[in-house]
């Protein structure tokens, strides 16, 4: 997580001969750069787990046999004449302890110190050899991990808030304004890093009204638009939203979850956004919510969302949260030829032919023409955050107000609601015990199923598209809930409000809850403990 105020901080990471997709509360090597570390994480420490430490640097020894004293700061000034090199140092360490050598380390050296020249790059990768070598010789047992060499192949590595940001690159949005909240600052600064090569607008707002507002202004000006916050952030961007809602202009808000209310956790992690981004806004329109569950998800659906809110002209949220936002995972590509992309918007040469522009006028599917200001030819583009005509001036009868609220609401929703996916169904096809969920928690719910499956018919439902709720026809997720002997939500929120909306739209209720609201996410231990003492 970031840290505003400073304090402890930590990265785990994890890899395995086959893919991972959660965290775990277990630790194999452990590098402490400080006493506290030590202190907060070695209860972590597996079976036969290793702590690597600078005894001078936290000035304090620790004779246990897990402990391995490396001299960071010494290997760092003697070798590379500067004490900032430590980390450098350690990660050599880690590298020969785990005996894969150091060509990628290298690699990686040179390219992130390019611009500082050849001498600070010749003197890190001394300084990766030092610390590499010191470790074989005072760790001969360590190379038993028999880890071989990586293959010679590159993955991607890409957090979830970044998987948004290139979604909506690749969507052809134009605009995207924000003003900075952790967790979601990352999608702001992901097209912010892009902005000149492919042409888009990156305006840091002076606050999340005027996020909203330029972004809806960008929208119907005629171009894709985006904006992003955290709850908090999120709470003044709502009268933005119904008018968004009013107006049929299509946009899309990623809500990025932080444990509330108030500024709660603000580095920390929870899914109990839900409810609020669903019942937001005031009066009845439609909207739509996507939760990914990984990286690769969250690509594809952020593209989902540009084409559904263009095509709709309706405002469609990607909600996520600060886990999946800031871990990072492996993949070996996306694939382009999955994307949509439908211009929906028209200018004048699509308009010939229209005689008479009318920005809302009624049809059978409750979607109008989507024409852009300023580029209609002869025609006109009106519309009003009032209630309005057909051409988008301000009414008051009863009978417009009827039509208009059946034709942005009644009608669109069930083809939106036709446009949703299934839920994934991962493990037995006939469960006994379901683990149902929604966004971050896919990764660690599939790793659970996996270590359940050789003595239980177990399976997860994973809901990525949460609202509105897939139909049943293609795939009836109740029947089997109802089916199962046992049923059980997991969600990262006190009150269980995915649950809760599942009952309020079909009915079923969950007996079973397994709830975590300390900031933290689930980790594959935690979950496979809780789901014991149900199973």
């Amino acid at each position: 997580m970031s840290r505003i105020r400073g304090g402890h901080n930590f990265y785990q990471i994890r890899y395995s001969d086959r893919r991972v997709t959660a965290s775990k509360d277990s630790v194999d090597i452990l590098v402490a750069l400080d006493l506290n570390t030590i202190e907060i994480h070695r209860k972590n420490l597996g079976e036969e787990g290793i702590i690597i430490y600078d005894s001078e640097s936290i000035k304090k020894t620790f004779e246990s046999p897990e402990f391995i004293d490396v001299p960071f700061k010494k290997i760092a000034l003697d070798v590379g004449k500067n004490r900032v090199m430590e980390n450098t140092v350690a990660t050599g360490a880690v590298l020969g302890m785990l005996g894969t050598g150091l060509d990628a380390l290298e690699e990686i050296l040179r390219t992130a110190f390019k611009k500082k020249g050849e001498e600070v790059i010749e003197k890190n990768i001394a300084c990766a050899h030092a610390g590499y070598d010191y470790a074989r010789e005072h760790c001969p047992g360590c190379e038993k991990s028999g880890l071989s060499e990586p293959q010679d192949r590159k993955l991607m590595l890409i957090n979830g808030l970044q998987a948004i940001g290139l979604g909506a690159l690749m969507s052809g949005c134009k605009f995207y304004s924000a003003y900075p909240m952790t967790p979601s600052t990352g999608v702001m600064n992901f097209l912010a890093s892009k902005a000149e090569e492919y042409g888009i607008i990156v305006e840091q707002a002076e606050d999340e009204v005027a996020a909203i507002n330029m972004a809806i202004g960008a929208s119907f000006a005629g171009v894709r638009a985006m904006t992003g916050t955290s709850g908090g952030g999120f709470a003044l961007m709502v009268e933005g939203l119904s008018l968004a809602g009013m107006t049929e202009t299509p946009i899309v808000i990623a809500e990025v979850q932080r444990p509330g209310p108030a500024t709660g956790l603000p580095t920390r992690t929870e899914q109990a956004d839900l409810l609020f981004i669903l019942y937001s806004g005031h009066g009845e329109f439609p909207r739509v919510i996507f939760e990914p569950g990984s990286p690769k998800q969250a690509f594809y659906l952020t593209n989902r969302a540009f084409e559904i809110a263009e095509k709709y002209q309706v405002p469609v949220f990607i909600q996520s949260d600060q886990y999946l936002g800031d871990s990072q995972w492996t993949f070996e590509d996306f694939d382009p030829e999955k994307l949509l992309y439908n211009d929906y918007r028209l200018r004048e040469k699509d308009l010939k032919g229209v005689e008479e522009y009318r920005r809302h006028a009624l049809s059978e599917t409750g979607i109008s023409l989507l024409a852009v200001p300023g580029e209609a030819g002869k025609h006109l583009v009106v519309t009003d955050s009032d209630e309005h005509d057909e051409e988008g001036h301000i009414i008051e009868d009863a009978e417009t107000r009827i039509e208009m609220v059946r034709k942005r609401l009644l009608k669109k929703m069930p083809l939106i609601r036709k446009e949703i996916e299934a839920p994934l169904l991962y493990g037995a096809p006939s469960p006994k015990v379901v683990l149902v969920g929604h966004g971050s928690t896919y990764g660690v719910m599939k790793e659970v199923v996996d270590l359940f499956s050789g003595e239980q018919e177990i399976a997860m439902l994973h809901f990525s598209q949460v609202y509105p709720l897939p139909e049943r026809d293609r795939f009836d997720y109740i029947e089997l809930l109802e089916k199962a002997d046992l049923a059980i939500c997991i969600e990262n929120n006190a009150t269980g409000q995915f649950a809760k909306l599942i009952r309020a739209e079909t009915g079923f209720g969950f007996v079973h809850l397994v709830s975590r609201y300390d900031g933290r996410p689930f980790t594959v231990e935690n979950l496979k403990e809780e789901l014991h003492a149900y199973i």
